[in-house]
């Protein structure tokens, strides 16, 4: 029988999310925590895991305190992970609806431009981008426009969605009718 997990080694492993995601709990005095499971598939041919960020995103979207705190660490890691691309944008794309403490806004702000400076736009900095947006990126700005990413077009395309937003070029935000 063949046995897929899905699920990172390590500090991203299913037992180590769900330790971390209890400690959070406690911290944050979270009165009734989720109860983080990883979904499971079975057929005659075998077992599948999926990554327990999905639980975490589910988390996240039902506005749990301590699962937005770990959607913000996911965010900040540089490794790859199975399906790290569609599970790093869903995560930016929860975190921008649910409710952030400035602690976990300043975080964002400081991951993103910092992928910016160093011209690292995977492809979920999309996503990033947006969520950087919704927390506001005032503070960061002056850093952001005094080293624009020349050397690399994609990071100058997410450096003038900033500037744009920055400067609220009304040609950029117009809908087209």
């Amino acid at each position: 029988m063949l046995v897929r997990d899905y699920n990172a080694d390590g500090d991203w492993s299913a037992a180590a999310v769900q330790s971390r995601y209890l400690a959070h709990c406690a911290r944050l005095k979270v009165p009734s925590p989720l109860p983080l499971q990883p979904r499971t598939h079975r057929n005659a041919s075998g077992v599948w895991t999926d990554p327990i960020m999905e639980a975490v995103i589910d988390g996240i979207k039902a506005g749990d305190a301590a699962c937005v705190a770990l959607g913000v660490e996911f965010i900040e890691q540089d490794r790859k992970f199975p399906f790290g691309r569609i599970l790093k944008s869903n995560t930016a794309r929860a975190l921008r609806s649910a409710e952030l403490p400035e602690a976990l806004k300043q975080r964002i702000r400081h991951r993103v431009a910092n992928m910016l400076a160093a011209g690292q736009t995977p492809h979920e900095y999309k996503e990033y981008a947006r969520l950087l947006r919704k927390v506001g990126f005032d503070e960061v700005w002056p850093r952001m426009a005094a080293s624009p990413p020349l050397a690399n077009k994609y990071a100058m395309r997410h450096f003038a969605y900033f500037r744009a937003v920055q400067e609220r070029a009304p040609g950029f935000f117009a809908r087209g009718r």
